[in-house]
């Protein structure tokens, strides 16, 4: 049986780390874009479902930004998640939490909370 032809596009292996820092900032940009189109979804919802919400990719931006260059405040990181001021964008579209959010939320402390990868 013969084997499989090699795929026509180059493995995340075979990838060099600029071409794929690339593609990493495609998707980060879409997702920041996903994000500030849908600003009736809470932080609170996202970190009930996934452990993490705007705040947080503003951190690791910071984090990351800090990292490789000259440190990045808290607040310039935030505006570059949320497109605008994060007070105007609080004051805008932030809903107070229901209990059953907060109950969920701590709920979903103890399952968000092992280790990020690549920590």
């Amino acid at each position: 049986m013969p084997s499989a032809a090699p795929p026509p596009y180059p493995t995340i292996a075979e990838m060099d780390m600029e071409l794929d820092d690339r593609f990493a900032a495609a998707a980060f940009r879409r997702l920041l874009g996903h994000l500030r189109s849908r600003p009736e979804v809470q932080n609170i919802d996202l970190m009930i479902l996934a452990g993490f919400c705007r705040n947080c990719l503003a951190d690791w931006y910071r984090d990351a930004a800090t990292a490789g260059g000259p440190p990045l405040d808290r607040e310039a990181a935030r505006e570059l998640v949320y497109g605008e001021p994060f007070a105007d964008w609080r004051m805008k579209h932030q809903r107070e939490a229901t209990p059953e959010q907060l109950a969920a939320f701590e709920a979903s402390q103890r399952r968000h909370s092992v280790a990020e990868p690549g920590a």
